[in-house]
């Protein structure tokens, strides 16, 4: 691809990063669960915005999972668990600039089935 056209894609994914990130907050009972997806893996974490620390983070490359929907299934069943385990049963969803299909599709889905609330 021309290195404009990844520039401009890299610029678009940061607007939309704002202006989700300008409406949702995390706070401790209610933490923001942001996604993020490269190439190989997936990476998430359940965030407190007010003291601005993350309560619980995953990443796919530990739990041997690829970037595709079948591991965004496990890493979302798997975070759905251990937010589980730290008695957090609702979150809001941080798509990261993401579009809300495929793999951050999966994995929100794995999360509602785990008995995640968003």
């Amino acid at each position: 691809m021309n290195s404009k056209v990844l520039e401009r894609k890299k610029l678009l994914r940061a607007k939309r990063k704002k202006r989700i990130r300008a409406k949702i907050s995390g706070t401790p009972e209610l933490p923001r669960v942001s996604i993020f997806r490269s190439n190989a893996f997936l990476s998430v974490q359940a965030i407190d915005d007010l003291a601005g620390h993350t309560l619980l983070g995953l990443h796919g490359k530990k739990l041997g999972l690829k970037s595709n929907r079948e591991s965004a299934k496990k890493l979302g069943e798997a975070f759905g668990a251990e937010l589980k385990e730290k008695g957090i049963t609702k979150v809001v969803f941080d798509r990261n600039g993401y579009q809300f299909h495929g793999v951050v599709a999966s994995f929100a889905d794995a999360l509602r089935d785990s008995g995640i609330e968003f």
